[in-house]
């Protein structure tokens, strides 16, 4: 097998955890990684007998949906390069990996703390099959793990009793079933045009995706990175009374904050649409004109909403007949950045950071996004 190419068939080992459980620990040790194997290819044989003639490869960690579903498959990639690199005949050609002295033989295979409270945890497996099995095994593969993929009882009360846990359900899951899984979440929360985009990003990635939120907000990817439309100009093309806009202004802030902490967790790179539009730390921010040199001192006025607090930075001068020059708009996207967002501000235009704010979010005559004119 070691001359030949082989393909990676990937899988998950999905648990389902009892409600109010939490894993005592996220890894198993190499002893326990290569027992929990041995246990999982005895359910495999048994679900298609053909595995056999792959080699097996199981990662001894447990992983949250979205570090597993990231740009590359990382996770799957690593175990498939240790994988190869094992001589084969060792454990009849089931390889697994544990941590020794608490740690994974690869970063990759490390999974974070951040994710650790989700309902469900997956240990990554892999088949690596010789071409001219792959296309076969993985017809197989994909019929019967959805329709008969409960994990076998022994398999199941391993996992219990080492992890001393209750788990609720134990089945094989391929990669194409996470991703089906995982659209039908993302789906029930309102959040499909980000499954468009992440789906793109993970198996077209050289093919451009568009979408458009359920709020109404633009979205693209293309090249690796998912762009967002502006939320100041997603304002200006909305109608209705100020106190409305406001309100769907703020709404439309909390949804993009919504997909940027997806995107952060499925390692996704987000930036603004615009040439003059920069993504910092936790950060959106777009320069709209140039500090005039006649102008006052510029300031800074923070847009607040109930229960979101701020929601944008606007950096504005007061011109000589009082009216306001709004020179960019800043979108902290997490209560931590905005700090990060001031200092750029403060960096850039070379003023002290002394942030106004009414409580409220501050619309102009024509309802866009502007300052308080006195």
């Amino acid at each position: 097998m070691e001359a030949q190419t082989l393909l990676d068939l990937p899988a998950v080992l999905a648990l389902e955890i009892a409600a109010g459980q939490t894993p005592p620990r996220l890894t198993l040790t190499r002893d326990e990684a290569d027992e929990l194997a041995e246990h999982v290819a005895t359910d495999l044989r048994g679900l298609v007998p053909q595995v056999d003639a792959a080699r097996l490869a199981l990662a001894g960690a447990l992983f949250d949906p979205v570090e597993l579903l990231r740009p590359n498959f990382p996770v799957w990639s690593t175990l498939g390069d240790l994988a190869r690199r094992v001589p084969r005949g060792q454990l009849e050609n089931v390889v697994a990996f544990g941590s020794n002295d608490g740690q994974m033989p690869a970063p990759a295979l490390e999974p974070s703390p951040h994710y650790a409270d989700g309902p469900m945890r997956l240990l990554p497996l892999s088949l690596l099959a010789p071409a001219e099995l792959a296309e076969t095994l993985s017809e197989q593969w994909e019929l019967q793990l959805i329709g008969r993929g409960e994990a076998g009882a022994h398999t199941a009360d391993w996992l219990m009793r080492t992890l001393g846990i209750p788990l609720e359900h134990v089945r094989y899951l391929t990669r194409h079933d996470l991703m089906a899984l995982t659209c039908v979440q993302y789906e029930h929360v309102n959040l499909a045009p980000l499954w468009a985009l992440l789906e793109a990003a993970l198996l077209t990635p050289e093919r451009d995706e568009s979408a458009m939120s359920a709020r109404g907000l633009g979205w693209h990817y293309a090249q690796g990175t998912i762009t967002a439309q502006s939320p100041a100009q997603w304002l200006a093309t909305q109608h209705g009374e100020p106190q409305q806009r406001a309100h769907d202004f703020a709404g439309i802030v909390f949804e993009l904050r919504q997909y940027a902490a997806l995107l952060d967790a499925h390692q996704l790179p987000l930036a603004m649409a615009g040439d003059d539009s920069e993504a910092g730390r936790g950060y959106l921010l777009e320069t709209l004109a140039p500090a005039a040199a006649n102008g006052s001192t510029p300031t800074l006025y923070a847009h607040e909403a109930p229960g979101l607090g701020v929601v944008a930075i606007t950096l504005s001068q007061r011109d000589a007949d009082g009216s306001v020059r709004v020179l960019a708009h800043g979108y902290p996207l997490h209560p931590q950045a905005r700090d990060a967002l001031l200092s750029r501000l403060s960096e850039r235009y070379g003023m002290a950071i002394e942030l106004q704010a009414r409580g409220e979010v501050v619309l102009d005559e024509s309802g866009r996004l502007s300052a308080p004119t006195q």
